[in-house]
């Protein structure tokens, strides 16, 4: 063999051995690159299970508040009012006794009349009227009204007592505000129920003039509402003003306790404060009467009186 043959022959063969060392490279190369994929899939599966096992604990915490906030106390809280602490009201043309009828409405003790009342339980009236004549010296006239509301505890309205003290303040406001009155002036009055207001004024009418007393008070969850005028027609004096006043006042005590009676509360010497909170029964059920206010105020409606049939029989 030639030296220039054997040259050929060694390179080819050198050329082979190159061509198997990048074979193995190659396939080194190739089995390390699928391994990597093979590594990062495990390596992601290890993560999304950790993943999965974070969120699943998350949504457990997540769940839990949910559910703690549903038991939220400050929002059971604001769903609960306390119950009201009457139930029920007396019956209206019976809170007065005798005595104080024939002293406030001599001539008309008897002639009570009961006002109308889809809900005897939560609204009541009656009233009364007097005409002393006495021929050609004229003729005393009298008109009394006591009317009750009660407020059943509501979620969306708020406590009876609550209600009944914002309804109390509209009527003393109703009573000052009467158009044409004069020299109105109200004062507290002192143990009557958990607060009472009289308010007295001077009203002019064809028949006569008037004096008017409206006496507010409210016992816990109920407000009675007493209005009472005099006047001396066809030529009688004006009846005294305090003399009425004092009347009124009496009479409104004797009423606002016979609600607490009404409900099994002793009032003692007759007058109730303070018995808002668990006195009497309860009735958390709203009341569907009760919890509208009368369309017109007692104060406004005594402000009409006297009929015109007083005039006529004087």
């Amino acid at each position: 063999m030639s030296e220039g043959s054997m040259q050929r022959r060694a390179q080819r063969d050198g050329q082979y051995e190159q061509r198997v060392r990048r074979v193995k490279r190659l396939r080194l190369a190739l089995v390390g690159a699928a391994a990597v994929p093979v590594i990062l899939v495990a390596a992601g599966c290890s993560s999304d299970s950790g993943s999965d096992s974070g969120s699943a604990s998350g949504s457990g915490d997540s769940t839990q508040q949910g559910s703690g906030g549903g038991a939220d106390p400050s929002a059971s809280a604001s769903r609960t009012v306390q119950a009201a602490a009457f139930g029920k009201l007396p019956k209206a043309c019976g809170v007065l006794s005798a005595k104080t009828l024939t002293e406030l409405v001599p001539k008309g003790a008897k002639s009570a009349k009961e006002g109308a009342s889809d809900d005897a339980a939560s609204r009541a009236s009656c009233s009364w009227s007097s005409l002393e004549n006495k021929g050609v010296k004229g003729s005393q006239f009298r008109w009394l009204n006591v009317s009750l509301l009660r407020f059943d505890s509501d979620a969306a309205r708020g406590s009876g007592e609550k209600q009944a003290q914002v309804f109390y303040a509209k009527q003393v406001q109703d009573a000052r505000a009467v158009p044409e009155a004069k020299n109105a002036a109200a004062q507290p009055l002192a143990d009557t129920g958990d607060e009472a207001t009289t308010v007295r004024y001077d009203l002019k009418k064809k028949e006569g003039a008037f004096k008017q007393q409206t006496v507010v008070t409210r016992v816990a969850n109920v407000v009675v509402t007493l209005d009472y005028n005099g006047a001396g027609l066809a030529g009688e004096k004006t009846p005294n003003a305090d003399d009425l006043v004092k009347a009124a006042q009496k009479a409104a005590k004797e009423a606002t306790a016979a609600v607490a009676s009404a409900n099994g509360v002793d009032t003692g010497s007759g007058s109730v404060g303070k018995t808002g909170g668990g006195a009497g029964t309860t009735s958390p059920s709203p009341s569907k009467t009760a919890s509208k206010s009368p369309s017109s105020s007692p104060s406004k409606a005594a402000s009409a009186s006297p009929s015109t049939s007083a005039s006529k029989k004087s």
